[in-house]
């Protein structure tokens, strides 16, 4: 009766704007259900909350790296096909010989096709251990933060022909959450570009520097990581039959990549690499943007931080539309000297250029917090928030998490996984965790899926006329319903010239469809 007479006084105020009203007095009574529906599963437990919240578009995660993100069993399945060795005593892969597999190794593809042998499903059990954080307790001598990182050493080794099978793991997962759009952290050939570097030299006149790697040849690597994408791409929608009758759902994620840049090597490696990785991102589309990896309180990666913030000042001059997102922060009081806690994130905002910052957990400990986390907010550069990741590694979680202090800052954040694979996640084990710990409502959770999507690296407008504001769409689409099927000619224009937009109109979709059937 109420829906009845809502239509009845809209119909009376006549026109489009009659219509526009009604729909959103609809929209607003699902999402009115939608938020009762989410704080009756909440009082419920965990496990009514999972139920609710798998269902629930999540935008984006723009923080997963693709190795990481790869379950173990995947990765002993692919050693198995590589015929590859496994060593016993250090739960880790190794060649062949000629002769095979030597004292103290066992074939990966014996192991997997004699399961039922004593011993075989023991070792399984071991190297999913080893390979992630399952089972995992600390001890003297060996931490959270020393096991999540060994696991990347253990399982490495199998082909990159796998690309493409681990691209359709990833956004097969992220489908079954009602996720569309993912940003994979990747890091592409560069063999040669650190050779050059290494050759070359170290020399702080960066355009110096630039121009002698780009006259020796330094972007020789960019095709073989065109070809190298485009057949993990190909891969993927095999997998998938994408464009078929068959489709999976997975064809529905949309996917880019972020170029890896390992930070914890000398400084003409990083320049030479970093530098190679601009290039690339100029000519390869499916790359949107670059980002630097390896434990942020290694001995190099602290020593040369500042250098390196300078080395991305000078490249962003050069490349001023290449997209940067940096890990920074991603420390703890105990894991680095307090003066290594003061200036991270600072200097990758406003040396490193950064627009969006992963981990971001020392804020609290930088100089002058509160000023830092108004220019984070006024710049509108977007946290990634990982949660089990930072107690993981970390041991940060709960009270000690600084996400209620970005939030109450108007910091905009996002939840995302990581490494999905190596904490055994997804995200929405992370949505989950949020609402819990942080006692966060639906309506919260909801502006930080379509912050995740505010913030993607994709190109065009965004879909809202102020940053971070969900308020008010751009003028284009100002008089369409949110998430309607049928557009006006000039909203659907805007939307097929802004990528952007258009992933977050899909968002939209998604969330109207969720909402209603509450």
């Amino acid at each position: 009766m109420r829906l009845l007479t809502l239509a009845f006084l809209f119909s009376v105020a006549g026109g489009a704007g009659a219509v526009h009203a009604e729909s959103k007095a609809v929209a607003d009574m699902h999402t009115l259900r939608t938020e009762r529906a989410f704080a009756a599963a909440r009082k419920q437990g965990p496990l009514a909350l999972h139920s609710f919240l798998i269902g629930m578009p999540k935008g984006a995660d723009l923080h997963v790296h693709l190795s990481g993100a790869v379950y173990a069993e995947s990765w002993i399945r692919a050693a198995g096909e590589d015929g590859l060795c496994i060593d016993e005593t250090k739960l880790s892969f190794v060649k062949a010989a000629a002769s095979g597999c030597g004292a103290g190794e066992v074939s990966a593809a014996t192991m997997l096709a004699n399961m039922q042998q004593p011993g075989n499903q023991a070792l399984y059990d071991k190297l999913i251990n080893a390979f992630s954080m399952r089972s995992f307790v600390p001890y003297a001598g060996w931490s959270g933060h020393d096991q999540f990182f060994s696991t990347f050493a253990r399982f490495s080794g199998t082909s990159k022909s796998h690309a493409g099978e681990w691209v359709d793991e990833v956004v097969s997962r992220a489908a079954a959450q009602n996720e569309q759009y993912v940003e994979l952290m990747e890091t592409p050939p560069f063999a040669h570009a650190a050779a050059l570097g290494y050759k070359i030299g170290w020399d702080a006149d960066l355009p110096a520097l630039r121009r002698q790697l780009l006259d020796a040849g330094i972007d020789e690597e960019i095709e073989p990581t065109r070809a190298y994408i485009a057949e993990a791409l190909k891969t993927r929608r095999e997998r998938e039959r994408c464009g078929t009758g068959e489709a999976a759902p997975g064809c529905k994620v949309e996917v880019r990549f972020l170029y890896q840049i390992l930070r914890g090597y000398p400084p003409q490696q990083v320049f030479a690499q970093t530098l190679l990785g601009f290039e690339a991102i100029t000519k390869i589309p499916e790359f949107v943007g670059i980002n630097f990896v390896m434990p942020e309180d290694g001995y190099v990666s602290i020593r040369d931080y500042t250098e390196q913030m300078k080395m991305l000042d000078y490249l962003h001059s050069v490349y001023p539309k290449v997209h940067i997102s940096l890990h920074a922060g991603e420390l703890a009081p105990g894991l680095v000297p307090p003066d290594g806690l003061r200036f991270h994130i600072r200097q990758a905002v406003e040396l490193g250029h950064a627009e969006r910052i992963g981990h971001g957990v020392d804020v609290m400990y930088e100089d002058d917090p509160e000023a830092l986390l108004k220019e984070l907010a006024l710049k509108h550069v977007m946290i990634e928030i990982n949660l089990t990741s930072n107690d993981g590694i970390l041991g940060i979680e709960g009270k000690d998490h600084p996400l209620p202090e970005y939030r109450r800052a108007r910091v905009p954040v996002a939840l995302s996984t990581d490494d999905e694979g190596v904490s055994r996640i997804d995200l929405t084990h992370e949505y989950v965790r949020a609402a819990e710990e942080f006692s966060l409502s639906y309506g919260e959770l909801k502006e930080m899926a379509r912050t995740s999507m505010e913030h993607t690296f994709l190109p065009g407008k965004s879909l809202w006329a102020k940053p971070d504001d969900f308020g008010a769409p751009a003028a284009a689409c100002a008089r369409e319903p949110l998430g309607a099927a049928k557009l006006s000619e000039k909203c659907a224009s805007f939307l097929d010239d802004n990528a952007k937009a258009a992933a977050q109109w899909k968002l939209e979709e998604q969330i109207r469809v969720f909402e209603a059937k509450w």
